[in-house]
């Protein structure tokens, strides 16, 4: 299996050496390089041989915020999801954060064990939520919001709205096609799809699609 690849990002150089020297110490994890700026960040990017599977990015920081590395991440570089950890964090945040394209928004106070845990999640599944996180998401989107009119050309078929709901309960490619007698071809098809119809630039923003427009309910999702 092949290691989990990070790169960290924060202005605070005692924090980005410590957190290094942690998760070069956990199996499976790799860190590639670090950076000290959003710049800094996009400039190492740009030049690096090997991409990371998952950014580490500080929330506030001179120059360049991790809302805007984040829009130049999902722009340039869509794969790499992307793990906001922040002394900045605020539960209200979340919806926003999500919708921004972020997978996972943690206190900078998280444990390291628990950070861990976080990354494997994120790399596996493409999002995390903790169960306070959820009840914060559950009060930003109204569950009487409608449905918006789409045109036909948008609008989801019955298995895209089935491997949609699936994916929101954190299954794999292999475990949909499972339930759905498909092949795990056939759903990363209907994945690129629904990230086509939906505008989704990740997992996470697939899982705000859905339940925005009422393919499932916040209290449906699975939690940490």
């Amino acid at each position: 299996m092949k290691n989990i690849r990070i790169v960290i990002t924060d202005d605070d150089s005692l924090i980005v050496s410590l957190l290094q020297g942690f998760l070069h110490s956990c199996d499976g994890m790799e860190v590639l390089f670090t950076a000290y700026s959003g710049p800094g960040l996009l400039s190492q990017l740009s030049t690096a041989a090997v991409l990371p599977d998952i950014v580490l990015l500080d929330l506030k920081m001179d120059g360049m915020d991790g809302i805007e590395v984040t829009n130049h991440l999902k722009a340039d570089f869509p794969d790499i999801k992307v793990i906001v950890v922040s002394s900045h964090y605020q539960r209200s945040f979340m919806g926003f954060m999500l919708k921004t394209g972020v997978s996972a928004f943690l206190p900078k106070g998280i444990s390291p064990i628990e950070l861990v845990d976080v990354i494997r999640t994120v790399d596996r599944q493409g999002y995390y939520f903790k169960e306070d996180q959820l009840a914060a998401v559950r009060g930003q989107i109204s569950s009487k919001t409608p449905k918006p009119a789409l045109d036909e050309d948008d609008s989801l078929s019955e298995r895209e709205i089935e491997v949609l709901r699936l994916i929101c309960q954190q299954m794999t490619a292999k475990e949909i096609g499972e339930v759905l007698f498909l092949t795990p071809r056939t759903v990363e098809g209907h994945k690129t799809t629904l990230f086509a119809k939906t505008g989704a630039k990740n997992i996470a923003g697939l899982v705000i699609y859905a339940i925005q427009h009422g393919f499932i309910k916040v209290d449906e999702l699975p939690v940490m």
